[in-house]
């Protein structure tokens, strides 16, 4: 793998321009797209998370003596002023001023892009109202001074970006997990001796070994040796695959029983991984972007709150020849009271919640930008095998004839398979385990190669293998017709027992389903969400798994590029489309989909790629996603409502719309409101912590 993932560029960030610490200092190695991402919430890390709490708790501190030097807080406690009071003030809100100049950086970045949002409108708020506090500190006859305000304002806006920063995790990098799949070394054939070789300095046309529960290192073809081999999490095909002479193997396939020697035919970007790797790549730098409700917001609040204070300004000195400082005031009135508190929280107490009532419903949300794609969602493509289905080649349906028990059936074949190593023998075993069944002694034990098995057990002579083995040892099928057609409609393989003459039963196999995905499935349709599939599994297969599951749609024999592409076809008809899985073939799907949902038994690729991790290997968990999406999302909608409805009686009270009556809003009362609507918009987060998903 060569120069194959020197450079990995982040998922492009869905809100460059965020309310949040974006254009935080990158980490070394960052690659930057030319769409400029990775300055929101994925450039965020814990450092950004210390910061913000360490600037709010010094803050704080310094809050304390800022207060008691306020003169309209000490009239209203009956204390008295002392003369040195505005100094104090002026001295201690100048440091808290300068720790409110990250928000400035940040207003420079959505000014230079031409993004105008809250920071802008934070930054307006906090530097005029010092700058002016400043003024009349110096200038006796200004008698208004915003320190107080302004530095509650950025003592909350600190809390509110560091939950925010908490809340919001940074999101992996799906190209350089990809590498993982691949083992280190390779067994390197040269002179028929055996030697290990890095992977990245393999080339074409060498010859490897692949030992059993090793990866192949590279795609090729096999020239010597006989295995079974999982391709699960390249190709999606549950059943282990045997592979021979002349047979192709695929990088990152695991062999599973015996030693194969490999000619590698295709090593680096040009292997099947690499081309993985591109596929991702494409998906990322396609992927549509949404900007939060609370940026849209800000941004109109930000024109509202500066054509309003400007206007203030010009009206009150100019066409009603009032005096500039009284004018100003007003105008700096609107400007601080037109960016509350409740903005500041509004969005980043719902999501800290949302976090971590979602980790205790075992939903790890590392995008939480995602919230409202999820909340819209109206199709769920499944991956099928270990998504929807156990991933386990085993024992699905045992059919028995001729008079016998299914335990009988089962008893006979599994002692049968217990004197053979075949993969299928396996499954049979492990099924009469789990149900307790006596095993036979076997004597006289056959193997007939790539057929089945024979043995006598308790005097009775016993054959268990496919249709050809019976039919070439003479035994009467009549009666396992009927089951067989049956079984292969559904494409599940049948295994047949029988004596001399008599089939005795039918064993078969395939991936199981979990108990889990029929509720799912019947969930989300109650929620009114449809259902999709994708395997690389056969035709018959995929119906069978579709119809037993009540799914929508599927796409069956789906190769890697191809799960792409289906993502893709369900969006440009209009679909937001939500993506689950967990193997490595999944993830340029899961990378494309408005929102990707990684498995999180699945493999590392899947994980990183997806902006939403289940923790555990429940698809109900995605019924439980949808549910606490709208909640989430109805909790966000309430929260800004009120914050920005606030601001339709706020900013024209404070621009003296009532003066008429002799009302004019003093900033101490402004103030006052504003701390209301915080604990308004904080009370109402907590309420997300009565919803039990549980239930679901």
């Amino acid at each position: 793998m060569k120069n194959n993932h020197s450079c990995f560029k982040e998922k492009p960030d869905e809100h460059t321009h965020g309310t949040h610490a974006e254009h935080m200092k990158q980490p070394e190695g960052h690659c930057h797209n030319e769409n400029g991402g990775g300055h929101g919430a994925h450039g965020m890390d814990h450092g950004s998370a210390e910061m913000f709490l360490r600037r709010f708790w010094i803050v704080t501190f310094l809050l304390l003596p800022l207060v008691f030097t306020n003169e309209a807080i000490m009239g209203f406690l009956g204390l008295p002023t002392f003369a040195l009071g505005k100094w104090v003030s002026f001295a201690i809100a100048t440091v808290i001023f300068g720790f409110a100049l990250i928000f400035f950086q940040h207003a420079w970045h959505e000014i230079k892009a031409k993004q105008y949002g809250m920071m802008t409108l934070v930054s307006l708020a906090v530097g005029a109202g010092y700058l002016f506090s400043v003024v009349s500190t110096f200038i006796p006859s200004i008698e208004v001074e915003f320190y107080l305000e302004i530095s509650t304002l950025v003592w909350v806006l600190l809390f509110g970006h560091y939950l925010e920063a908490r809340s919001g995790a940074a999101a992996g990098n799906a190209l350089q997990e990809v590498a993982k799949l691949l083992p280190k070394n390779a067994h390197v054939l040269h002179d028929g001796q055996e030697k290990d070789v890095p992977v990245t300095e393999l080339t074409e046309n060498i010859l490897v070994r692949v030992k059993p529960g090793e990866k192949v290192p590279a795609d090729g073809t096999v020239t010597d040796g006989t295995a079974n081999v999982n391709e699960s999490l390249i190709s999606g095909e549950s059943t282990p695959i045997e592979k021979t002479k002349e047979n192709e193997v695929v990088a990152g396939s695991i062999v599973l029983d015996g030693t194969l020697t490999v000619r590698l035919t295709r090593v680096g970007e040009n292997s099947t991984i690499g081309q993985i790797q591109t596929l991702i790549a494409t998906a990322q730098q396609s992927k549509p972007r949404s900007q939060r409700l609370a940026d849209k917001a800000a941004g109109i609040l930000t024109a509202v709150a500066g054509v309003t204070a400007l206007l203030t300004l010009l009206v009150w000195s100019v066409f009603l020849g009032q005096p500039f400082v009284f004018a100003v005031t007003l105008a700096i009135t609107v400007l601080v009271i037109a960016c509350p508190h409740a903005l500041g929280l509004a969005i980043p107490t719902v999501t800290t919640i949302t976090t971590s009532l979602a980790v205790k419903n075992g939903v790890f949300l590392k995008n939480l930008a995602k919230i409202e794609d999820v909340k819209k969602a109206d199709y769920v493509v499944f991956d099928k095998t270990g998504t929807l289905t156990k991933g386990e080649f085993g024992v699905a349906d045992i059919v028995a004839l001729g008079g016998r028990t299914e335990d009988e059936v089962l008893s006979i074949t599994a002692s049968l398979e217990a004197q053979s190593s075949h993969i299928i023998g396996i499954s049979i075993v492990k099924e009469a385990k789990k149900r307790k069944l006596k095993l036979s002694n076997i004597t006289a034990f056959k193997n007939i190669a790539g057929k089945g098995v024979q043995g006598e057990a308790a005097g009775s002579m016993y054959i268990m293998g496919n249709e050809r083995l019976m039919q070439e040892q003479g035994v009467d099928l009549d009666k396992a017709q009927k089951v067989l057609d049956d079984l292969a409609r559904k494409g599940k393989t049948p295994v047949l027992v029988a004596d001399k003459n008599t089939v005795l039963g039918v064993i078969a196999l395939a991936d199981t389903i979990k108990e889990e995905s029929h509720e799912a499935i019947a969930k989300l349709h109650e929620l009114g969400v449809k259902v999709a599939m994708l395997t690389g599994d056969h035709e018959a297969v995929a119906q069978g798994v579709a119809e037993e599951l009540g799914i929508d749609t599927y796409f069956a024999e789906v190769l890697p590029e191809d799960k792409y592409k289906h993502v893709k076809e369900l969006q440009e008809k209009g679909n937001v489309v939500l993506m689950v899985g967990d193997g490595v073939n999944d993830a340029p799907a899961l990378t494309q989909a408005d929102v990707g949902v990684a498995i999180g038994a699945g493999t590392d690729v899947a994980v990183e790629a997806g902006d939403v991790v289940l923790t555990r290997n429940n698809p109900l968990d995605i019924a439980r996603l949808v549910v606490l999406s709208r909640n989430v999302y109805r909790k966000m909608v309430q929260n800004l409502v009120w914050a920005l409805g606030y601001n339709v009686v706020a900013i024209p009270t404070a621009a003296g719309i009532f003066a008429a009556w002799g009302f004019f809003l003093r900033p101490e009362i402004g103030a006052l409101v504003m701390s209301m609507s915080t604990v308004i918009v904080v009370m109402n987060a907590l309420t997300l912590k009565r919803i039990n998903l549980q239930n679901v």
